[in-house]
């Protein structure tokens, strides 16, 4: 068997989940789909009378909602009540974990008030929002002003709570970075009900670089600071598509956004987006984004394309036409192109409703889409989470772009997964050795798209329902991810968090660097009150006793070591 051909498979037998999957569009189309839309626009209206408070309005509220916080906090007794978390629903994340350590006795506190924007300051760039504000929300409320944050992700849903204290990305990250790394100061309710503001240049910078990946464990997100940059209205988008085998794909990609020569900071030679697209092992559309004004996109000859059109085409699929008619060039409206994936969340809406990419659907029920995730989540019981996991694959492997074939070769051997989502980052070398970090001596070697301040890394996105699964063959999804999570700690490459895991402790903190983490956990009190990164992202149920015994190994020797001076 040569290195690219899958394994033989035999067939599996059908169970009584394998036709409720089949016909579950019935409940999304009856259920889920109206209640989304009413809640969207339920959230539509919220948002709507939150912008038409004054700042100093909200910035009240906040502050009042914040003491509660605090005191909420304080009335929580070590001995008696479990680890802190917030009181939302395990359902309603948008990730595709569990949430089962919610599972467990636990002291919620709420922070379903936090969603509002506190400011935009146009004259420092800076919009101070609170972390339930979602990425619709924020680019709702920027976009107009011709500034936007500085990396948006896709999906509408996708709060910056969630993308700061987890994984945020977009195609703008070959130049800023991930979401977190555009945050210049979070506001943070430590565990003792301390309230302090942290940057990278005050006396709370190790808790700073300490916040993104810690899922929330080391303190309460109140409100972030995010730079802005100046925006125009729409986006010129080029689609090229490219044949070949897939480590050629993968250096085609490259090429696309990484000058050859190193001159990785010339916006000459650097699109300000850029996303790859592999729809078979051999086919892919990559494509480039550049900010245009509305001037040049109205000039003659222009075609301008309103991709978030209730009856367009999903978008994966438009661009999927460069395929067939060649290289394109059209103009999107900047908002709609930050969304273009929300509508058919990727590629995901085509399992959802299998005919909801019909022309037919999109014009008659189109305007419903999405579905929300959460509801989808809420409506399935635990057969049905079970049957996803295993028959289903939503992973993000972020990987040194120089080992993205490698990375492509391992998803179509092992999971046979199409199309793959390809998104490129950078990951900088910072004042302290953060949970994920460059490869040591990168600024050596300077390979295609590195600099001397950063490695570029790219997320291989894998969404869908595996080859083998969609053949009706035997497929084990658990021991697939435990695989990929074996090759990325083999490769210096990072699993998000918001995806189901199989690493066990040791593995976890193989694939990531616990040193700063652990030292802000005890020197800002979190042991014995926060929940541990690493339980709260392990898989299956948490019960009491497994909290208490977990908490415990970490408990004593925090305190004795808390008032010890850090490096």
């Amino acid at each position: 068997m040569s290195d690219l051909e899958v394994p033989l498979r035999p067939k599996r037998k059908k169970v009584w989940v394998d036709y409720f999957v089949q016909f579950r569009w019935i409940l999304v189309i009856f259920v889920v789909l109206p209640i989304s839309c009413t809640l969207y626009f339920l959230t539509y209206l919220g948002d709507v009378k939150s912008a038409m408070k004054s700042y100093k309005k909200r910035q009240q509220e906040h502050d009042e909602n914040v003491k509660k916080v605090v005191k909420r906090l304080k009335d929580r007794n070590p001995s008696k009540d479990g680890l802190v978390c917030t009181a939302r629903k395990p359902w309603i994340a948008v990730g595709m974990r569990n949430v089962d350590y919610k599972r467990a006795r636990h002291f919620e506190v709420d922070l379903s008030e936090f969603r509002n924007i506190l400011d935009i300051d146009k004259e420092r760039m800076i919009a101070k929002v609170e972390p339930l504000v979602n990425m619709g929300q924020i680019s709702r409320a920027t976009v107009p002003l011709n500034v936007a944050p500085a990396v948006v992700a896709e999906l509408d849903d996708l709060t910056v709570g969630g993308l700061i204290n987890g994984y945020g990305i977009e195609g703008s990250s070959h130049i800023y970075g991930l979401f977190s790394d555009t945050v210049v100061a979070y506001e943070i309710v430590l565990a003792d009900g301390q309230v302090v503001r942290a940057t990278k240049d005050n006396e709370y910078k190790d808790l700073f670089y300490a916040i993104p990946w810690s899922q929330g464990t080391l303190g309460l997100l109140v409100s972030a600071e995010i730079k802005l940059i100046p925006i125009k209205e729409y986006m010129k988008v080029t689609y090229k598509p490219v044949v070949g085998n897939l480590r050629e794909l993968g250096q085609a990609y490259a090429d696309s956004f990484a000058p050859r020569d190193g001159d990785q900071d010339n916006p000459e030679k650097v699109p300000d987006f850029v996303e790859g697209m592999i729809y078979t092992a051999t086919e892919a559309v990559f494509m480039t984004g550049r900010y245009a004004s509305k001037e040049e996109a109205k000039k003659k000859g222009s075609v301008i394309n309103n991709v978030c059109w209730w009856f367009k085409p999903w978008f994966y699929q438009h661009a999927a036409k460069a395929l067939k008619k060649g290289e394109f060039t059209e103009y999107i409206p900047t908002r709609e192109y930050y969304h273009r994936h929300t509508r058919s969340l990727y590629w995901e809406g085509k399992l959802i409703l299998p005919f909801g990419d019909q022309f037919w659907f999109r014009f008659l029920l189109g305007w419903l889409m999405p579905p929300k995730v959460s509801l989808l989540k809420a409506t399935q019981g635990e057969a049905i989470r079970n049957y996803y996991h295993e028959m289903h694959v939503i992973q993000d492997m972020l990987v040194p772009l120089y080992k993205v074939g490698d990375g492509l070769e391992w998803v179509h051997r092992e999971m046979e997964v199409y199309p793959i989502w390809l998104c490129p980052h950078r990951l900088y070398k910072l004042p302290y050795k953060t949970m994920v970090y460059p490869e040591p001596g990168f600024d050596h070697h300077r390979r295609q798209g590195d600099t001397h301040y950063a490695q570029m890394f790219t997320d291989i996105g894998v969404y869908y329902s595996p080859g083998p699964v969609l053949r009706g063959e035997v497929f084990d999804g658990s021991e697939a991810v435990r695989k990929m999570e074996q090759w990325l700690i083999e490769n210096h490459s990072y699993q998000p968090q918001y995806a189901v895991s199989e690493l066990n402790e040791k593995s976890f903190w193989r694939m990531f660097d616990g040193e700063l983490y652990e030292k802000c956990r005890r020197k800002y009190k979190a042991v014995g009150t926060f929940m541990s990164v690493y339980y709260k992202s392990k898989k299956g149920r948490k019960t009491e006793k497994e909290v208490q015994e977990a908490e415990q190994a970490h408990l004593e020797p925090a305190y004795a070591d808390v008032d010890q001076p850090m490096n």
